[in-house]
């Protein structure tokens, strides 16, 4: 009788459930429907067209089931067809899907006149609708027998633009679910797996209703709950002048025991603290505040649980950062970062810095590129292009020196661990992790390396009017876009403004200065900065900007 999924209506209540039998016996029905009517064989893959919810949870076990590859796929936007549409045609051809899995609306939706004038609709791979499922059973359920089977492709589209699937194997789901039960992927499968239940909340709803996420919370008595950045970001910024309505209205957020922000990036430190303090009336423990760090080679590779110490934060030197040097400061130094650790590196898994460069073990003093050896790797790319070489460095590489047997997979991001001596419950050594930024996004000028986020930090805070800010390389030159809430004279007041506060903090001369619309620097599901589509847009001139200076 137990509930694994429940997702969650714009009211805060239960729209609709299902037991454990109940997902079990759909997920059968899924399965005889791919072997029946989609004559799938296994390691057949099938794109899962689904927004989140039941269906998609269903979908996903019943491909399984079956002996399939599941991936899921964002649905196209029945507002924005034209933009949204081309993206799934391309994952699922990229996938080489044998088969597309949906519900009815969306099955028109996919061969409407609308989305034929966006893609050819009839390329299309067979289309199931899962709203009509056959009553049978299957024969037997589909068991692997080498743990190294491919379980599920993950398909993204990462912050410097490239789309990309990665394979997770079958002991990959295994581990994960062991080592962090449902803490870091922020996907209900893990939950249902490890017999967790798990109230689901479409971000659809929190953009109109950013309330909803902590009243449920409350209502449901949730100990462990998990968000993105862009979330916190909503209740921070559209419930800032509520807490005194939500407290009259019963909201008490005292059961939570750890508030978990799962991200693929540096942790923001004013933002985490913004919502705990914010919150801290409501019942809001600021210890249970915490942040996480996974990428595409490992989903889990740290987190702050509540077993461990305090999250630390330490102060660096900027401008010995900026080559690649890690000198830890006094608060309130000049030139001072604070940096606050991701969390505590997971059971089984071994972090090394590395010269991203040379391949070479790195000492504490120095910021390298985080690698990760672990059962829970995943194995690689999936690639229709033959590109091995990419592969083979990204999930299988060695130091060049030193311990040169351990294959390491390469996270991509810029980092340092700090040793300890504080202990966790168990009385082990706690490794600190700090997350810097992406290798692929930092920034070559003058011969040193700049972090985007660090000089938009600096943007954001010199005027009130700045509502957002993304910078970039263009050729030899640095190009800060910023949004403007406010009047078209605004924007020429903004440029010296903008020019001067990068001269002053980082000893940069500022290239171009474009000043947008609110929304128009691209943002993705997770609140991460779309830095490179970005670029693409203003190369390609479709910014619309409301202004533009060039110190050329």
């Amino acid at each position: 009788s137990f509930s694994p999924a429940c997702p969650c209506d714009a009211q805060g209540t239960i729209a609709n459930s299902l037991t454990c039998v109940q997902l079990h016996k759909r997920a059968e029905k899924i399965a005889v429907m791919l072997m029946e009517r989609g004559h799938l064989q296994d390691g057949d893959h099938v794109a899962l067209v689904y927004p989140p919810g039941i269906d998609l949870i269903a979908a996903f076990y019943g491909c399984l089931y079956a002996g399939c590859v599941p991936i899921t796929v964002r649905p196209p936007h029945p507002q924005n067809i034209a933009t949204t549409l081309p993206t799934v045609k391309m994952i699922v051809e990229v996938s080489r899907s044998a088969c597309l899995m949906t519900t009815q609306l969306i099955c028109k939706l996919l061969r409407s006149r609308e989305a034929a004038a966006a893609v050819d609709v009839r390329t299309w791979p067979l289309i199931l609708d899962t709203d009509d499922l056959p009553k049978k059973r299957p024969a037997q359920i589909y068991k692997p027998s080498n743990p190294d089977t491919l379980a599920y492709l993950d398909f993204s589209v990462s912050t410097t633009g490239m789309l990309a699937g990665v394979k997770c194997l079958i002991h990959i789901k295994h581990s994960v679910y062991q080592y962090v039960p449902a803490k870091l992927k922020n996907s209900v499968f893990q939950l249902v797996y490890s017999g967790h239940q798990s109230v689901l909340i479409p971000p659809s709803e929190l953009e109109t209703n950013p309330a909803l996420w902590l009243l449920a919370v409350s209502q449901y008595k949730v100990r462990d709950t998990f968000c993105s950045y862009s979330v916190m970001e909503l209740c921070t910024k559209g419930l800032g002048s509520q807490t005194e309505s939500l407290k009259a209205r019963g909201l008490d957020l005292s059961r939570v025991r750890t508030c978990v922000v799962v991200a693929e990036e540096r942790p923001r430190i004013a933002l985490t603290q913004s919502f705990s303090k914010l919150f801290k009336d409501l019942g809001l423990h600021p210890r249970a505040v915490s942040t996480s760090f996974g990428c595409r080679v490992n989903l889990a590779i740290c987190l702050q649980g509540t077993s461990g110490p305090d999250p630390t934060t330490v102060y660096v030197d900027m401008r010995a950062l900026r080559h690649d040097r890690v000198r830890l400061v006094e608060r309130g130094s000049p030139h001072s970062l604070p940096l606050m650790e991701s969390g505590k590196i997971l059971p089984g898994v071994r972090i090394i810095i590395a010269n991203p460069e040379t391949k070479g073990p790195l000492g504490d003093s120095h910021l390298g590129e985080i690698w990760v050896h672990s059962a829970h790797n995943a194995s690689g790319y999936f690639t229709i292009y033959g590109d091995e070489s990419l592969q083979s460095d990204h999930f299988s590489s060695r130091l060049s020196f030193g311990d040169t047997q351990t294959i390491w997979a390469r996270t991509g991001y810029l980092g340092f661990l700090r040793r300890t001596e504080l202990t966790d419950a168990n009385g082990e050594r706690h490794d600190a992790l700090y997350v810097v930024g992406a290798l692929d996004e930092a920034m070559e000028l003058r011969g040193m390396r700049y972090h985007p986020i660090d000089i938009e930090t600096s943007v954001i805070r010199a005027h009130k009017s700045v509502t957002e800010c993304a910078v970039f390389t263009w050729t030899n030159l640095l190009v800060v876009v910023v949004e403007l809430d406010g009047s078209e004279q605004e924007a020429l007041d903004l440029v010296p403004l903008v020019t001067n506060v990068v001269l002053e903090e980082h000893y940069l001369i500022v290239g171009v200065v474009v000043v947008v619309d609110i929304g128009v620097i691209p943002i993705n599901s997770r609140g991460e900065k779309q830095r490179m589509h970005l670029r693409d847009g203003f190369l390609a001139d479709q910014l619309d900007p409301i202004y533009v200076a060039y110190n050329m």
